[in-house]
């Protein structure tokens, strides 16, 4: 790692960390204020904002970007809309309780748990420029001060965002606007840099391919930073026996709106027993979204995520079973352990499918590409954890961002 980008991160860092403070003291409606002029910020600068980005989309389709990359890279004018609008209601969502009463103990001593910011906590995560605004937006309302790292390809979009929309909002609403800080380098490195600074940012949330995420945690683990991982993804439908075949073909072509996202469908399952009656309608689905089956046999690990696939992410593995168990060990053994759902009348079924899978989410008739922060609770996403340790575990938000200390006060105070 050269010097430069390794002194670029921890400048940011350190200038990060300075400003904490202010954001850790500010009150509620400060940063309610500060999230509302954003959203308005953001609306204003629509043009500076769709410039910046369309320079970034040029420069990427030249440099041969795939379609579906592409499509993460891209604000259009409907997106930054919504942008817009999930930062009003992240400014008017409630906050936590910061203070809880928990009990008395011995001697009339009340124990209660206060809730404290991190400080600064770190974000690595791929060209999607809207999630700038998404994790600064989670951080700004849990108080937490943060240093944000991007790809490359995204970096012009994510420096428009901060000069125009978040530090000028912060600023407005009495809050130090170095409590953002975008890493100004285009270096892969810069990732790696950010991940060695535990006195600085001890939490870093990582973002992106499965191989270069759990690559990053390995290297925070060593030097003492703990980490909120989304590396992987592939949402799994499994078409039971008793599947209406109308509901089937509604739920792959919602599950294949877009294809560069974690959430969307990867593996299709489908009883052996319904495969033929059911296969149509799983046909003009795929047809009618331009995305092709993988079957049988495959030439591939049967939870391949098609959407980490430049060449081929429009594609699903399809895959016939024998029974709702083998769909289950499938889910459980041989995929990420995002999403999956099944498809089925039989409400035993079901609840069969939501005993058996460990998963983070699951779905009866309904589409995995719910399980995302903003269409399941209304707030926008850090990303998805999928840890299967206590803790935060789904779409992390700015409920999740804190610290517990233990306090024990005189019962009068």
């Amino acid at each position: 790692m050269s010097d430069e980008v390794a002194k670029a991160v921890e400048e940011c860092a350190r200038a990060a960390k300075r400003a904490a403070p202010s954001l850790a003291a500010a009150p509620v409606e400060a940063v309610d204020a500060a999230l509302s002029a954003m959203a308005r910020r953001l609306l204003d600068s629509r043009e500076a904002v769709l410039d910046a980005n369309r320079i970034d989309v040029e420069r990427a389709r030249e440099d041969g970007m795939s379609a579906g990359l592409l499509d993460r890279l891209t604000i259009t004018g409907d997106r930054l809309t919504g942008m817009a609008e999930q930062l009003r209601l992240l400014a008017g969502a409630p906050h936590q309780e910061r203070i809880l009463n928990l009990s008395t103990l011995d001697g009339g001593l009340r124990l209660v748990e206060r809730r404290r910011p991190v400080g600064v906590i770190g974000a690595n995560y791929e060209a999607r420029p809207n999630v700038t605004v998404d994790v600064a937006s989670q951080l700004v309302k849990s108080r937490n001060a943060g240093v944000l790292r991007t790809g490359s390809a995204a970096l012009g979009s994510a420096q428009r965002l901060l000069d125009t929309v978040i530090a000028p909002a912060l600023t407005e609403a009495g809050i130090d606007s170095d409590a953002v800080q975008l890493v100004p380098r285009t270096e892969r490195e810069a990732a790696a840099a950010l991940v060695r600074l535990p006195a600085l940012v001890p939490l870093v949330i990582l973002r992106g391919s499965g191989e270069s995420t759990r690559s990053l945690a390995t290297e925070a683990a060593t030097h003492g930073v703990r980490t909120l991982a989304h590396a992987d993804g592939g949402g799994v439908l499994y078409v039971d026996e008793a599947a209406d075949a109308s509901v089937v073909r509604s739920l792959v072509a919602a599950s294949l709106d877009r294809l560069g996202v974690c959430n969307r469908l990867n593996l299709l399952l489908i009883h052996s027993a319904a495969y033929e009656r059911v296969w149509p309608s799983v046909e003009e689905a795929l047809a009618e979204r331009a995305v092709t089956p993988s079957l049988p046999p495959h030439e591939h690990p049967i939870g391949y995520e098609w959407a980490l696939d430049s060449e081929r992410e429009a594609t699903v593995t399809v895959a016939p079973v024998g029974a709702l168990e083998e769909a289950v060990r499938i889910a459980n053994e041989q995929t990420s352990g995002l999403a999956a759902g099944i498809a089925t009348e039989d409400a035993a079924a079901a609840e069969a499918f939501f005993d058996g899978y460990t998963g983070t989410g699951v779905f009866w008739n309904a589409p995995t590409r719910l399980l995302d922060g903003f269409k399941l609770l209304a707030v926008p996403e850090t990303g998805i954890n999928l840890d299967k340790v206590p803790g935060p575990r789904g779409p992390v938000t700015y409920t999740d961002l804190y610290i517990r200390q233990y306090a024990v006060l005189p019962a009068h105070r």
